[in-house]
Order: structure tokens, then C-alpha cells, then sequence
């Protein structure tokens, strides 16, 4: 299986993520991994931190002459801004951010031992993790991007563009929407929260394209390709719902306008019109693109703070105000890019297995001629 652990503060000297699991033989270019480091950075609403930070991973371990050899890979982001012994103490929670509840687990009277690690810094970490297995799925022809689709009030319409489309679109938007004309509302709406000393959520959608049918299981619940999905992305901070396909549209509808009916060709053997499942039935890909939603909430800090409490005088004040973003819905897709390829990674290798990737692109052209003839 492919797993990995992450570590480091938000102000702490680096982000380290470790992946065990990744099979011998993999290719890996540093300036691959830099790049999707890169993409989490931009996004229009984003705030000082990133104009400080030039995040660039170094690989530590499990790499010889460019190419993994089955050991653990270890990364390190190192921190431009690591003053986290100097950082001032924080007495007064934010709402909506993880202050309160970590201080009471954790017995802590200060907010800025929560904070440091409970912070989205924590994702260059997950990004440099989604590299890696982005790389993997690459050798097998599989595809993974993100767009927004929503942020604030504003949603776009990107219809009738096809992967490649939305993912050219995506990338020349200041907030990754791949409608023109929705991006530039939705910048209109960033200024305006900014000005309000307020912030955005919004929705962003990931597609992977070229996932083979059969990904997961529905034989056992914890194998349930789209319930790791669905953990992963809620997972990434402020990510409050996700969705699969048409997701909670379908609770509307008859089942005759949600089922994606199934047709046979030939040469492309079984196919669908239709996608809302989201390439996802019973626990398993289908074959069609996953297509996920989720839902990020607006930021918890505020630059006109809620509401608080003082955790040692108890006495009602306003929350404190660290250095944030107005809107990270665009870097988000970034990460649930990130999260995604892990867990579709995790699946290929235990649908092939495989020590080596020659290894497993034998077992997996296997199955592939298994489903053609099928």
C-alpha cells in the first residue's frame, strides 16, 4: 500500500512528508514535484506568506541516480519564515479554526502550539506527496486536475470543454476557473471581501481521467474507492462536504435521470452518454472520469475578528488576527488534486501490485486485454 506521514509547524525551520510504498524504478524530477509546489502558491485572495515562501522540496532518501529503488522517498520544504520561538502567544481563538478545541485536547494555554501545526501550511507537505504519485499514475496514463467552479456567490459554467480544455483554461485564471468570465466576477468578489476585512469559500472540482474500471471494492466498506476519496478530501482544512458526479443534485430526481445507462461498442467496448455518477458505482471506478466536488468554507481569520474569549481571563475580546488568506479555494483544488492521486496511487497498487513499475504495468496491461475481451 502507499502511505505517508507529514510533519512540521507552519513557522518551524521545514515540511517534511515521508512515502513508503512507492514501487522501484520510478523516474522523479525534482523540478516535477517543484512545479505542482508551485501551482499550490498561486490563486487570487491569497496572502503575504506566499510572497515570502518559494517553496522547492528536496528529496532526501529513497532515490538513486533520479529513480526510486523501494525504499521510503523523504521530502523537505524548508521555511523562509521560521521564527516560531519568537511568535507572540495566542489567547484568543478564532472561530471556526482549530484554536479552541486543540487547546482543550491537548491541555494547552496557548493557542499558538495549536495553530502552528493545525495550519494549511501543513499541505506543501501533501503536495509534494501528490507529486510523487502523480508521477506514477503518469506512467500509466492517468490524468489528474482541478478547477474552480465556485467562489463566494459567483459559479461558473465551463460547459462543453473537455479535460484538456478546462485544464489549459484553469491554468491562465488568476483563481483556476476555466469560465472568463466567471473569474473575473469572482476576482471582483475577492476585492470586495478583502476591502470588508472578510473572507470567501467556494467549490472546486477534481477530475482524474484514464483510472481503469475496477479501482476499489464493494465487497467490504473500508475498501469503497469512493469512500478514501471522500476521507482525503475532507482532510485538506476547511473542506466541509464532497460530492461525487451530480452529488446532491441526484436527491432531487428520478432514478431514470440520475442512472448513467451502459452501451457497447466494439472498439471501445462498454461505455456511458452520461456521467453522473462520477465514474463511481458500488464502491469502484467505472472506467468514466471521477469527477469529485468539494465545498471549502471561508477562512477563520478574519482582519475584523468574531467574537472570542480570553482563554485565561475568560473575559469576552475579539479573536486574535494572524497573517491569511481572503480566498485559498484555488490553492485548495491544488491539494485536492494532491489528496486524490494519493489514494487513486494507493488503489493501482493494490489492484496490480508490483515491487517494481515494470512489474506492475505487466499486471496491469494483463487486466487491461482481460477487460477487452470481456
Amino acid at each position: 500500500m502507499l502511505r505517508y506521514l507529514t510533519s512540521g509547524e507552519s513557522h518551524g525551520k521545514c515540511m517534511l512528508t515521508i512515502v513508503d510504498g512507492l514501487p522501484a524504478g520510478l523516474a522523479v524530477k525534482e523540478k516535477i514535484i517543484n512545479g505542482e509546489l508551485a501551482r499550490r502558491m498561486l490563486g487570487y485572495g491569497r496572502g503575504r506568506r506566499m510572497k515570502i515562501e518559494s517553496d522547492a522540496a528536496e528529496v532526501l532518501s529513497g532515490l538513486r541516480k533520479g529513480k526510486t529503488i523501494g525504499s521510503p522517498v523523504a521530502l523537505m520544504i524548508k521555511n523562509a519564515d521560521h521564527s516560531i520561538d519568537k511568535l507572540p502567544a495566542v489567547f484568543e481563538p478564532r472561530p471556526g479554526h482549530a484554536d479552541l478545541a486543540g487547546m482543550l485536547k491537548y491541555g494547552l494555554d496557548d493557542a499558538r502550539d495549536v495553530l502552528e501545526r493545525a495550519s494549511a501550511r501543513e499541505t506543501a507537505a501533501r503536495a509534494g506527496a501528490g507529486a510523487l504519485s502523480k508521477i506514477l499514475l503518469a506512467e500509466f496514463g492517468i490524468r489528474v486536475a482541478s478547477h474552480v467552479t465556485v467562489i463566494g456567490a459567483v459559479g461558473a459554467r465551463p460547459r462543453g470543454l473537455g479535460f484538456s480544455q478546462i485544464v489549459a483554461a484553469s491554468e491562465r485564471s488568476p483563481v483556476r476557473c476555466a469560465d472568463p468570465d466567471a473569474s473575473r466576477r469572482m476576482c471582483a468578489a475577492i476585492d470586495e471581501a478583502m476591502g470588508a476585512g472578510d473572507t470567501l469559500g467556494g467549490i472546486f472540482e477534481v477530475i482524474v481521467q484514464g483510472a481503469p474500471a475496477g479501482l476499489g471494492s464493494y465487497a467490504q466498506w473500508d475498501r469503497r474507492i469512493d469512500a478514501a476519496l471522500a476521507s482525503a478530501m475532507l482532510s485538506i482544512p476547511a473542506v466541509k462536504g464532497v460530492s461525487f458526479g451530480m452529488g446532491f443534485g441526484a436527491a432531487g430526481l428520478k432514478g431514470s435521470l440520475v442512472h448513467d445507462e451502459i452501451f457497447y461498442d466494439k472498439k471501445k467496448g462498454f461505455y456511458r452518454k452520461t456521467n453522473n455518477a462520477g465514474g463511481i458505482e458500488g464502491g469502484m471506478t467505472n472506467g468514466e472520469d471521477i469527477i469529485i466536488r468539494a465545498t471549502m468554507k471561508p477562512i477563520s481569520t478574519l482582519r475584523r475578528p468574531l467574537a472570542s474569549v480570553n482563554i485565561r481571563t475568560k473575559k469576552p475580546i475579539k479573536a486574535t488576527v494572524e497573517r491569511s488568506d481572503v480566498c485559498a479555494v484555488p490553492a485548495a483544488g491544488v491539494i485536492g488534486e494532491a489528496v486524490t492521486a494519493i489514494e487513486i496511487a494507493n488503489a493501482m497498487l493494490g489492484k496490480f501490485g508490483g515491487d517494481s513499475v515494470d512489474e506492475m504495468k505487466r499486471n496491469f496491461k494483463g487486466y487491461v486485454k482481460q477487460v477487452r475481451r470481456f
